[in-house]
């Protein structure tokens, strides 16, 4: 059990250093490929656009294959995308090359879940998926500081060289320690999506989508946020980027310590809100160095706070379609990612400085606020602060 864990944390290691990344080599690939700093901005939102993609078709032909296999290719598209974009030159290229690599991004967490809550013992199926998700946030710790010293020191190509070379390791894996099963509890196609017809599900990905959407209007252009604005130099990014990977990390282990006092739509609303107060204190505070750490590693312990209570309110509402839920919250997320990069690139598009990214960013963290308060409404839920009964 625990090496299939391991297999799939690796997974969503290799993962977190693809999506996330990008942001720490912006500046490169920006002068490399002769494009604007928003055009680069675009690769976030075209591996988002793979995602939206490819997430329910690898859901909906899931019954014709096992859940090892479906894996399996799902980690070979991982290593073809990556590998495309290292040797990628134009940008029709590289936008293709991040569309492959954003794929199976969605499908994996969902095959993943699934697979753990055949093998891990009663009671500790959630632990199992936390395990799993823990690799994105190690990613973002050392996996994507590393990339950035990768791409200053040597090249940015490098850094997805790195990516597509571990993701051959996550396949080898895969292969030896993922057991051979199938999905026994197929279902017809239509049976899956009936848990679409309430509002509720809707609800939910509205604000995972705008969640995600507020941290990346600003997380996209970090780099030049701050060097531009805060004055730190190229060289310190790679510690930023560590302190960000950090604030991650300590974000999903709240989120894990609080949900035995709190209900999820609680923690997730009270985490938007601080992330909507973070954000604005950005926008007047970017220029004092130390405000600018304090509050970055705010608001990127508040986009993983999110994750586990988001992905508990789904599995709540998605009975019979678990796994197009799961794939769904996944479109949702990426989503967010795109819409987030392109309404912060508006910004520096229409010649604004820096800390105004943080602007459109504040506005979708509130309607991501908005969207749960309204989720609590419709389905008569009480936003409990106080412990969970």
């Amino acid at each position: 059990m625990k090496k299939v864990i391991l297999s799939l944390a690796l997974g969503t290691f290799g993962l977190g250093m693809a999506e996330f990344g990008i942001m720490g080599v912006l500046t490169e690939l920006s002068r490399d490929a002769g494009i604007s700093i928003p055009a680069a901005g675009h690769m976030i939102s075209w591996y988002a656009l793979g995602v939206v993609i490819g997430a329910p078709i690898i859901a909906l032909v899931s019954n014709h294959f096992s859940l090892k296999r479906i894996m399996l290719f799902l980690v070979a598209l991982c290593i073809v995308g990556n590998a495309l974009f290292t040797v990628s030159t134009s940008y029709p290229l590289l936008a293709i090359a991040r569309l492959v690599s954003g794929f199976p991004h969605g499908a994996f967490f969902g095959v993943g879940a699934i697979i753990l809550s055949k093998l891990a013992p009663p009671g500790k199926v959630t632990a199992a998926v936390a395990g799993m998700i823990s690799g994105m946030t190690v990613a973002n710790l050392l996996g994507v500081p590393l990339g950035t010293w990768l791409s200053q020191t040597l090249n940015w190509r490098y850094t997805f060289l790195l990516i597509a070379v571990f993701d051959v390791a996550v396949l080898i894996s895969v292969m030896l320690w993922i057991p051979n099963i199938a999905d026994s509890a197929k279902r017809k196609l239509r049976e899956q999506f009936q848990f679409l017809k309430s509002p509720a599900p809707w609800l939910i990905f509205s604000a995972t989508m705008f969640g995600n959407a507020g941290v990346f209007a600003w997380f996209s252009y970090i780099k030049p946020f701050m060097i531009s604005l805060s004055g730190f130099s190229e060289g310190i990014m790679t510690f930023i980027m560590m302190l960000a990977g950090l604030g991650m990390v300590s974000g999903n282990l709240l989120s894990a310590r609080l949900s035995g006092k709190c209900t999820p739509l609680s923690i997730a609303i009270v985490t938007d809100l601080t992330i909507v107060i973070a954000l604005m204190l950005l926008f007047f505070f970017a220029q004092v160095p130390a405000a600018a750490l304090v509050l970055a590693f705010i608001c990127c312990a508040g986009l993983f706070a999110l994750s586990a209570p988001l992905q508990i309110l789904l599995l709540q509402n998605a009975k019979g379609g678990e796994l197009l839920g799961a794939a769904g919250g996944q479109i949702a997320f990426n989503l967010g990612s795109a819409v987030g990069a392109y309404c912060g690139g508006m910004m520096l598009t229409a010649g604004l400085a820096y800390n105004y990214v943080t602007l459109p960013a504040a506005l979708l963290s509130f309607s991501a606020m908005s969207s749960l308060l309204i989720y609590a409404r419709v389905t008569q839920k009480t936003v409990q602060i106080a412990p969970a009964t």
